[in-house]
């Protein structure tokens, strides 16, 4: 069966980087009727939170990014401890003790000499007596896992055939001196003991994933299918991850941004195909294709959100608006109406409160000084409320037998006094929604 997961820490919100991972992998299991596994890695106990882990299934649900089940790393320690001494056991885990200042120096000596930076495996030559009077005098060293130096290689979802030297890669640390488990152990312990087939996630993570493979086939695991997906990058191709922090999908969400915008432009963002609006989850997966995303950093411009989010209320009913319509104090008589009339003349629902406010209270008019005289007459036409669907008619007909006036000359100066604005909604449909005359 296909598994795949999504595994943020709980260490902040979601933002739209991690989306891209967790909508993939949870388009990959839902178009396979496979699992999708929500996995917290949260084993730092300092930054990992409960209101982020508490956040991200709130987010998650937003999205309707359903999982079939979670799973926390901090309730599986035992189980990486057991795959640690797994590791000791075959010859492939092996303790460290040098500083930080100590392994800067390497990594300089080796760039002056036009190497690559990688671990030189000292701490392998240390004797049983060597490493006790290290432990005595630093503390607990880390566990690297010993890497066997051949080629790694795979057929990535993405980015197609890739193959690296595990010699160009320092052995990776997966357990820190004061026993903390890191990213590396864990979730390769996880993904092989759930089982899961496929794992898309960021280019950033390429050589990570290279060395896990080793990992995996260390654990006597079956290697996932691995894809790699574009980073994201801001409009003008500036790095993106310094504006991540207000790129969370609560901000957009309070931004007022809906969920099948939001979901509709990551499922083709960096794909050959066309981004458009799907109508729901259904056909977004039918549309689904992981080979059609290339590995270019990929431009994401926020501004891109609100347009598809028109879009997207202009094609809602009544009834999946009705709480915030009611929230507003519209009238339940007036509700259908007020609907109609404003879903094609607003981005997102917040912009509802502007035109419910313009029809209850009034707007201030918008009027031209050479307009003045003429508004003036025409209001003194006008009856006050309530208005039917021929009030607006009537009233201009009368206006133009008063002034003579036709046309745009007619028409645009009464929409400014009664709306405050240049465009809207026909004036029919507003009229009636009036619930004062407009004054001057």
């Amino acid at each position: 069966m296909t598994t795949t997961r999504f595994a943020p820490s709980p260490t902040g919100y979601i933002h739209v980087g991690n989306l891209r991972t967790a909508l993939f992998n949870y388009m990959i299991a839902r178009k396979a009727g496979g699992t999708f596994i929500l996995r917290l890695d949260d084993t730092d106990p300092e930054r990992s939170k409960q209101e982020y882990a508490d956040a991200i299934q709130e987010d998650l649900e937003w999205l309707g990014l359903t999982w079939d089940r979670i799973e926390r790393q901090s309730a599986r320690l035992d189980r990486y401890e057991e795959a640690a001494q797994t590791l000791r056991d075959k010859g492939r885990f092996y303790e460290a003790f040098e500083t930080p200042t100590e392994l800067d120096l390497k990594r300089k000596k080796l760039l002056n000499m036009g190497r690559p930076p990688v671990y030189d495996r000292a701490a392998l030559d240390l004797s049983d007596e060597q490493k006790a009077a290290l432990r005595a005098e630093r503390g607990n060293g880390v566990w690297r896992f010993k890497l066997d130096h051949e080629r790694i290689e795979w057929t990535d979802g993405i980015l197609g055939d890739l193959s690296i030297d595990a010699a160009s890669v320092s052995d990776p640390v997966l357990i820190r001196g004061d026993g903390q488990f890191l990213y590396t152990l864990a979730s390769v312990c996880d993904d092989v003991d759930f089982g899961v087939t496929h794992v898309v996630r960021g280019s950033d993570h390429v050589t990570n994933t290279a060395t896990q493979i080793q990992i995996i086939q260390a654990l006597g695991g079956a290697v996932p299918a691995f894809a790699h997906h574009s980073l994201l990058t801001g409009p003008q191709g500036e790095a993106l991850s310094k504006r991540l922090g207000t790129l969370s999908l609560r901000d957009l969400r309070a931004q007022g941004v809906e969920p099948m915008a939001l979901l509709s432009l990551m499922a083709r963002l960096g794909s050959s195909q066309p981004i458009e609006l799907a109508r729901d989850m259904d056909e977004l997966l039918a549309g689904f294709d992981l080979s059609s995303f290339g590995a270019a950093p990929t431009k994401f411009d926020v501004n891109d959100l609100f347009p598809l989010t028109a879009r997207v209320l202009h094609d809602l009913p009544l009834s999946a608006v009705a709480d915030d319509v009611a929230a507003l104090g519209v009238p339940a008589d007036k509700a259908e109406a007020f609907w109609n009339v404003v879903r094609e003349n607003i981005t997102v629902k917040a912009d509802m409160a502007a035109w419910w406010d313009l029809f209850a209270n009034g707007a201030p008019a918008l009027v031209d000084d050479a307009d003045r005289e003429f508004v003036a007459q025409a209001l003194d036409l006008l009856p006050a409320p309530p208005y039917a669907a021929d009030s607006w008619a009537n009233w201009t007909a009368a206006v133009k037998d008063a002034t003579g006036r036709k046309g745009k000359g007619l028409f645009m100066p009464l929409r400014k006094a009664v709306t405050g604005r240049e465009r809207g909604p026909e004036m029919a449909d507003v009229l009636p929604l009036l619930q004062v005359k407009p004054q001057l």
